[in-house]
């Protein structure tokens, strides 16, 4: 790991004051964070001259990386902000999933590509994060030879652009990106060509759920041509009824009409929606939401083992009890920070232990319980080597 001065810092980078600040899409501010957690803008872009990353041979790949990181570290940010530059290749499993949980970058940069026959995780890769906000993070011979993402609290798109928009010119004054003058940027899949823009919101959708009306809204933002995805992106499952929704297509369309239609046209209506269905229950089913928001706080408040998707679970229902009003004796705070704190390797660096999975659902119960003001006594729980998953 890196800083911007190009110094190494000789320690686990997950470890760093960047890393011990809330999460920046956990922050519950701006417009319309009742249903909007954060907005997102990703660009896509390819340095000319190179194959797209899946068909790059490690030297291109190292040399991309190499030519990124030289420019991403001489960039001029603000006197409070800088870059770490974090090298993929080079750390452990814990500290790349780490940051997925952060949400600093996907599942599958996480992965890479395995070796054969050399023992791991070998290709080129990186992440630079701009700290200590962790409001930018880009990342290095992903699918493209850089994805620049920028997110934000709450309903923010417009922002998010703005400041993509600016970290992208001054890359591109010291790269040279493959751009096509009738198609735009090129992009390693199709759907990326043109501008490379996508923006994605994480929307939280309790109330259309228990109404049955969630089905309805993902069919119908599909036949808008949105893509639909789980907490985490591409490729995984919702939890806790958090959604990600973005614009699938980018060729033909420019980033004022992308951002024109997700912002102010698309995203304005899911979030009608699910506050209309909010009403809905509190007039009319307000008996069945109670239990359901009640009950949800009980297990949280005393249960002894804990999935992550059970804490998942029951963690929006509560969110969704504050917000309408039913829980008094909780914050949006307690629970913005337990979803970020119950994750897997969250909870093992903040016990400072590598746990098994079942002593992970007994550390993941027991710091629930704190956090919500049942605590008991029974003793630490004890480390010993195991997995990473629940």
């Amino acid at each position: 790991m890196q800083a911007a001065d190009d110094t190494p810092s000789g320690s686990n980078p997950m470890r760093g004051p960047a890393f011990t600040k809330k999460a920046e899409w956990l922050r519950g501010l701006g417009e319309s964070n009742d249903v909007v957690m954060s907005s997102r803008v990703r660009l896509a872009r390819n340095i000319s001259g190179f194959p797209f990353t899946p068909q790059a041979s490690r030297l291109d790949r190292t040399q991309i990386l190499e030519a990124c990181k030289h420019r991403i570290l001489n960039m001029t940010t603000s006197p409070s902000t800088q870059f770490m530059w974090i090298d993929l290749h080079e750390i452990g499993r814990e500290d790349r999933n780490l940051l997925v949980e952060r949400q600093l970058m996907s599942r599958q940069h996480a992965k890479g590509k395995l070796i054969t026959g050399k023992g791991g995780l070998d290709e080129p890769r990186s992440v630079a994060v701009l700290t200590p906000d962790e409001r930018v993070s880009i990342m290095i011979n992903e699918e493209d030879h850089l994805r620049l993402q920028t997110i934000r609290s709450g309903l923010a798109l417009g922002a998010c652009l703005e400041e993509a928009n600016e970290l992208d010119d001054q890359i591109e004054a010291g790269l040279d990106y493959a751009y096509h003058p009738r198609f735009g940027y090129l992009t390693a899949c199709p759907t990326n060509v043109g501008t490379g823009l996508r923006l994605s919101v994480m929307l939280h959708l309790p109330a259309l759920k228990l109404t049955g009306e969630l089905d309805k809204m993902r069919r119908a933002a599909t036949d808008m041509g949105l893509a639909v995805r789980g907490f985490y992106g591409e490729g995984s499952e919702s939890s806790g009824e958090f959604y990600q929704v973005s614009n699938q297509t980018t060729l033909g369309k420019s980033d004022d009409m992308l951002l024109r239609e997700m912002e102010h046209e698309i995203v304005p209506k899911i979030v009608g929606y699910e506050r209309h269905a909010r009403k809905n229950l509190l007039s009319n089913r307000r008996e069945m939401l109670e239990d359901q928001i009640w009950r949800a706080l009980g297990t949280l408040r005393h249960a002894r083992l804990m999935k992550v998707d059970e804490a998942m679970e029951l963690l929006s229902l509560v969110r969704l009890g504050v917000l309408t009003g039913i829980v008094d004796d909780v914050t949006l705070e307690q629970v913005h920070g337990l979803l970020l704190s119950s994750q897997p390797i969250h909870l093992q660096r903040t016990l400072d232990e590598v746990l098994t999975q079942q002593q992970r659902r007994a550390a993941r119960a027991q710091l629930i319980r704190s956090q919500l003001g049942c605590g008991t006594s029974g003793g630490k729980t004890g480390g010993t080597a195991g997995g990473t998953s629940g």
